[in-house]
C-alpha cells in the first residue's frame, strides 16, 4: 500500500521504525493517520501500536531525534507522547501504546486492559477505517494490514464497526457520536447495522461525561457539512438526550391554511451556510442558536399566521444556561454568542423600511468589533427555497452594507464611547453617583446616535449643560 508522506513525515516514521527495530519490537501506524492519508487529507499526528511496552518505544524514539524531544507518559494507562516539530513551526504529535484488548462492564466506560496481539488491538477499535495498519518492521515494512476490510468501506465511503454495532457501542457509546461525526467531516455514509445499533443504544450515551459529548459537538459543528451531523444526531435519538433544545425545534405546522418552515432545518441551513464562510467555532454556534428561542415564543394569530415575536431576546437569555448545561466556556465567547444571537434580526429588519443613519448608528453601536460576524451570520440566516426571494434579500442586505461602511466611515461608532463619560459629568457638576448622572449620560449617547448633535466634546458638552440645566443642575 502506497501512500504519500511528505519528506519531514517520512523521516519521522522510518526514524520510529529504526528505534522499534533496535528494540527487536514489533511496530505499527494505525489508525487515523492511516485513513487520512490514503483519503489525502491533512493530518498532524499518528498513534504507534507496539508489542511491547510503548513506553520504552516512545523513550527510545525520541533519541534519536536532535534536540530530543521531551516523553509525556502515563504509566498508568501504557501510553506516551512526543511532539515533534514541523517546517511550517507547528507540531507533530505521536503516541505510542503497547498492542491490548480491553473488556467493558455495562456501566463503565473505564475497561479492564490487558496485553493483547496486533488484531485483538485493531479488532477494539471503533470503526473499518480506524483500524487499519501499516507495518514498520523490516520484514514488511510499508505493508497495509487491513483485517477487517477497512479500505473497501473507506471506497464506499462507509462507516461500520469491527465487531458488532451494539457491542462495540457498548464498549464505548461516545463511539455512536464519533460515527456521526466521521460521517458529517468526511461526507460518508453510517451502514444501516451501525446506525439501527446507534438507535437502539442511544440511551447509553448518558454514561458518557458532558465534556468528551460537547467535544465531539464541537468537531461535528467544525466539519464541512455540519448540518449532516446534527440530522444524524437527531434521526438516531441522541440529539433529544444530549441538546433537548434543539429538537424542540423540529415541526412544522399549519392551521387555516397559515404555516411555518421547520426551524430545526431552516437551522440546519443556516449553520451549512455559515460554514463555508468561516471556520470560526462561536460563530458556528451562534448560527446554530439564533433561532433556538422561537419554540417559547411561537404563538398563532388569526388573519395573520404564526408569529415568533421576541425570540432573539428568550434566544439570548437562553444561551448562558446551554453553554453551563453543555460545560461550554462561560466567557467572553459565550458573550459574544449571546449578542449575536440576540442582534441577528436587527440587521435583516433594515432592509424592510426606509434605512435612517440613526438606525445604521445604534447597530454599529450595539454590536461593536462583532459587526463583522453579525453581518456573517444574518447573510447565513436569508434561506429560501424561492431563488428570486433569496437574491432579492441578498440584494437589499448589500445595500445595508454599504449604508453601514458610509455612516461607519463618517461617524467611527464602532466600538464607541461618548465623548462624555459619567466621571465626566459628576465633575461639572459636583455629583456623586446617581441616577441624574445616569439620565445626563444617556441622554449624550442618545442625541448622538439620533444625530441631534454631532460626535464631538464640545457639542456634547453643550449638549450636556442644556440637559442638566433642566433638571435644576448648574456647573460647579
Amino acid at each position: 500500500m502506497q501512500i504519500i508522506l511528505s519528506h519531514t513525515e517520512e523521516n519521522i516514521i522510518e526514524t520510529i521504525a529504526r528505534a522499534a527495530q533496535q528494540l527487536q519490537m514489533p511496530a505499527y501506524l494505525i489508525g487515523g493517520f492511516v485513513r487520512d492519508k490514503i483519503l489525502e487529507r491533512p493530518t498532524k499526528d499518528a498513534d504507534i501500536v507496539c508489542l511491547g511496552d510503548g513506553i520504552e518505544l516512545a523513550h527510545a524514539v525520541a533519541k534519536l531525534f536532535h534536540p530530543h524531544p521531551s516523553v509525556a507518559f502515563f504509566k498508568n494507562f501504557g501510553t506516551a507522547q512526543i511532539k515533534l516539530p514541523l517546517p511550517d513551526g507547528t507540531l507533530f504529535e505521536v503516541e505510542f501504546v503497547g498492542a491490548r484488548k480491553e473488556s467493558y462492564t455495562e456501566q463503565s466506560r473505564k475497561p479492564t486492559v490487558v496485553a493483547g496481539t496486533l488484531q485483538e488491538d485493531q479488532l477494539r477499535r471503533d470503526f473499518t477505517i480506524n483500524a487499519m495498519g501499516i507495518s514498520l518492521n523490516a520484514n514488511d515494512y510499508g505493508t497495509l494490514l487491513d483485517p477487517f476490510n477497512g479500505m473497501r468501506d473507506l471506497k464506499a465511503k462507509m462507516i461500520q464497526t469491527p465487531l458488532d454495532p451494539l457491542q462495540t457501542f457498548s464498549d464505548d457509546p461516545l463511539r455512536m457520536m464519533r460515527a456521526i461525526r466521521f460521517a458529517a467531516q468526511l461526507n460518508f455514509s453510517i451502514a444501516a447495522v451501525t446506525f439501527d445499533a446507534i438507535q437502539k443504544d442511544a440511551h447509553r450515551i448518558k454514561i458518557v461525561s458532558q465534556e468528551r459529548i460537547t467535544d465531539e459537538l464541537n468537531k461535528i459543528l467544525l466539519s464541512p457539512k455540519p448540518g449532516i451531523g446534527f440530522d444524524l444526531l437527531s434521526q438516531s435519538g441522541i440529539l433529544s438526550i444530549i441538546f433537548p433544545q434543539m429538537m424542540a425545534l423540529h415541526g412544522a405546522e399549519n392551521i387555516d391554511g397559515k404555516g411555518h418552515k421547520d426551524n430545526f432545518y431552516h437551522t440546519l441551513k443556516v449553520i451549512d451556510n455559515i460554514a463555508k464562510e468561516t471556520d470560526d467555532l462561536w460563530l458556528r454556534w451562534a448560527a446554530l442558536l439564533h433561532d433556538i428561542g422561537k419554540p417559547a415564543t411561537k404563538r398563532f394569530e388569526t388573519g395573520h399566521g404564526f408569529t415568533f415575536h421576541g425570540h432573539e431576546v428568550v434566544g439570548a437569555r437562553m444561551v448562558p444556561k446551554i453553554f453551563a448545561q453543555l460545560k461550554l466556556p462561560m466567557n467572553e465567547k459565550m458573550r459574544q454568542v449571546k449578542k449575536l444571537v440576540e442582534l441577528h434580526l436587527r440587521p435583516i429588519s433594515l432592509t424592510k423600511e426606509n434605512i435612517t443613519d440613526s438606525a445604521i448608528r445604534r447597530l454599529l453601536f450595539d454590536a461593536g468589533d462583532d459587526i463583522d460576524a453579525l453581518m456573517l451570520l444574518c447573510n447565513a440566516d436569508i434561506t429560501s427555497k424561492n431563488k428570486q426571494k433569496v437574491h432579492r434579500y441578498l440584494q437589499n442586505f448589500e445595500m445595508v452594507k454599504e449604508r453601514m461602511k458610509e455612516v461607519e466611515e463618517k461617524d467611527h461608532l464602532r466600538n464607541w464611547q461618548p465623548p462624555l463619560s459619567g466621571e465626566d459629568v459628576m465633575r461639572v457638576f459636583g455629583l456623586p453617583p446617581g441616577r441624574k448622572v445616569g439620565i445626563i449620560k444617556d441622554a449624550i449617547r442618545e442625541a448622538i446616535l439620533d444625530g441631534i448633535i454631532p460626535n464631538t466634546y464640545e457639542d456634547a458638552y453643550t449638549f450636556m449643560l442644556q440637559k442638566a440645566a433642566s433638571l435644576n443642575l448648574q456647573p460647579i
